[in-house]
């Protein structure tokens, strides 16, 4: 090691074992005796890039394309820092840059369709991953990005051949067994979702794959297992940083609360926590909005944008600017409305830039983080018993924790039977869940309540070519006609709601209940069936018909869902004095009085602000009715 090329061999020898900490200490030798020595800026720059520290690798590996303008390899990291920065367009005309240069690199390729995914462009991101792999056509990672965006592209079938093909090419591969996961619920595939959750446990104790979270809830009810996959995943996925709120103490007349989610737009959330935004009492709380989601340039955008009282899209940001953000505005509470759902940022909170930060509405289930501090819940979905499965303290509001908005409007017009594609008589049952959500023993009961239940027929929402298929498939294979399944196109919020008039009865999903779903149908008069499950995901149906005022539509099996479900398909005026009671109940019910709600958590957020002004550890509590 005694001339330069030996000290960079060596560096990188490490490097490429994965001991930062000595290539580290070798780059910077080699730059104090030649700053401008291009290998190491580029090197150096690649290791604070790995370290997270995004600014100071810009910098760097800025400095090496100085020096050399028109590397390639520069070119392809200066991109990965420009992906982590959240400055994708800068990133895309790097990469575009470096193809110029090189038309074959295929890690460029890659990486270049990773940010067109981002960008929302998945046709082009396809075939950039199609031109990574002409080139390389057994590249593992190209073929589980190339398996990620077909999923985006509601290609679930195709998906899964090329996450297969990755899994066998490397066995190995940390991401390939998620995306497996997910592509076998969207497409209704039962026979693969049954093989891969008979490897689940193994992959997640052992710690062979990166599980999503979110994909552990869909699969089953064992709390446990979603403990230690959350913090698995928050492990392996989301570096420790130092906080940057250190302890100072904040007392003014005002609690300062920020939302952050990328559902600030026509979505579920946005239907359901509108109206807490624009109610939440203006002399004792400041909102904030954190935008990291699309601007859709609709009336909700708008309606959001002026019912808090600082809006901030973000999307432009790194994690880090926007906690900086946070701090910079003395956020006192901040509230976490993602959790590990698709756009989730939880990255930001990892920052801790608030002395208070809660999990809220958008993931029923822990987010496995030392950084979050209270989960909002009620105590059907989230009894405290259930407190060692949880690394957040459980906070339990009265009657619901799901808030919903009580301006919702659901169009005049109500269509007829035949406009929505169903038949003009007999008995419609209905499950507006997303598909993955139906899960094989469910479908069992459908089929045979649509046996027992003559000229009956199952509505459903209709997803992608693969599950409308595959159900239709399953339906035959236990001797229903196809045709006996109809599938609902989406529709504008208003004209969904408007439709659920022509059901008789919404069924329920499990494990995974249904959320929003359940409240559109419940908000529009439909009569919901739901079965309690094991978790949180399993047991919202509960709490919402509990707060509807029908607690009698909750199961507590799938036997005894399904001989409900039967009587009232039969008993016409059984099911009619549910309907009746639901729509006297919609006007004074607890579920749907957006202003009851907003006081409950708001004694919410004032609790656990003097428990941490009294300089106490987070805790669980119940907030009693009527708090105010």
């Amino acid at each position: 090691m005694h001339d330069s090329s030996d000290m960079l061999q060596q560096a990188l020898q490490l490097h490429a074992g994965g001991n930062l900490g000595a290539a580290e200490a070798l780059y910077s030798q080699l730059l104090q005796a030649r700053p401008d020595h291009f290998d190491a800026l580029r090197l150096l720059g690649l290791v604070r890039y790995q370290q997270g520290r995004l600014a100071e690798a810009f910098s760097l590996i800025g400095a090496a394309l100085k020096e050399n303008p028109n590397s390639p390899p520069a070119l392809l990291d200066y991109g990965l820092v420009l992906e982590a920065l959240q400055r994708r367009e800068d990133a895309l005309a790097v990469y575009d840059k470096a193809l110029a240069i090189k038309p074959d690199f295929a890690a460029v390729l890659n990486n270049r369709g990773n940010v067109l995914q981002s960008l929302r462009r998945p046709g082009e991101a396809l075939a950039s991953f199609d031109r990574a792999l002409a080139v390389e056509p057994n590249d593992a990672d190209a073929l589980n990005n190339r398996g990620n965006v077909l999923r985006d592209l509601e290609r679930p079938a195709e998906a899964l051949a090329s996450y297969e093909k990755a899994l066998a090419l490397d066995p190995g591969h940390r991401c390939v067994f998620d995306g497996m996961a997910d592509a076998a619920l969207a497409a209704c595939d039962w026979a693969r979702t049954t093989v891969i959750a008979g490897h689940l446990e193994s992959r997640i104790r052992q710690r062979r794959s990166i599980i999503n979270p979110f994909r552990l809830l869909v699969y089953g009810s064992d709390p446990a297992l979603q403990l230690e996959g959350a913090k698995t995943f928050v492990g392996r996925e989301i570096p420790v940083r130092v906080p940057l709120w250190t302890g100072a103490i904040r007392r003014r007349q005002k609690l300062r609360i920020a939302y952050l989610s990328a559902d600030f737009h026509r979505h579920a959330t946005a239907f359901l926590m509108a109206g807490l935004f624009e109610l939440h009492d203006r002399s004792r709380f400041e909102t904030v909005g954190i935008s990291f989601g699309p601007d859709d340039d609709s009336s909700m955008r708008a309606r959001l944008v002026r019912a808090f009282d600082q809006f901030h899209d973000v999307r432009s940001r790194s994690d880090l600017e926007v906690a900086k953000l946070l701090n910079d505005l003395e956020v006192d509470i901040a509230v976490d409305l993602k959790g590990h759902t698709q756009g989730a940022r939880p990255g930001i909170l990892a920052h801790r830039p608030a002395p208070v930060q809660a999990s809220y509405l958008g993931f029923p289930g822990t987010m496995g983080a030392d950084f979050i501090d209270y989960v909002i819940a009620d105590s059907i979905v989230l009894p405290f018993d259930q407190q060692p499965f949880y690394q957040e303290k459980i906070v339990h509001l009265p009657e619901c924790y799901q808030v919903n908005d009580s301006k919702r409007t659901i169009a005049a017009h109500t269509p007829t039977r035949r406009e929505t594609g169903l038949p003009d008589k007999g008995f419609v049952f209905c499950c507006f869940n997303n598909n993955y959500k139906i899960t094989a023993p469910v479908f069992d009961v459908w089929m045979r309540l649509l046996t027992a239940v003559e000229g009956s027929v199952l509505w459903l929402l209709r997803g992608n070519d693969d599950a409308m298929i595959n159900l239709r498939r399953q339906a035959t294979a236990r001797g229903i006609e196809a045709a006996r399944l109809i599938f609902a196109p989406r529709l504008p919020y208003e004209d969904h709601l408007a439709r659920h008039r022509v059901a008789d009865l919404f069924v329920d999903t499990l494990p995974y209940n249904a959320h929003t779903t359940a409240s559109d149908a419940l908000w529009a008069g439909l009569p919901l069936l739901t079965c309690r499950g094991g978790t949180f995901a399993g047991r919202v149906g509960a709490s919402l018909l509990h707060a509807a005022g029908v607690p009698e539509m909750v199961t507590s099996d799938l036997g005894e869902y399904e001989a409900l479900g039967l009587r009232l398909a039969i008993d016409a005026p059984l099911l009619h004095d549910f309907r009746h009671r639901l729509e006297q109940n919609r006007s004074t019910c607890s579920l749907f009085d957006t202003d009851r709600f907003r006081r409950h958590v708001e004694q919410a957020y004032t609790t656990m602000w003097e428990i941490q002004q009294r300089g106490e550890a987070p805790r669980s509590f119940r907030v009693e009715p009527g708090s105010s």
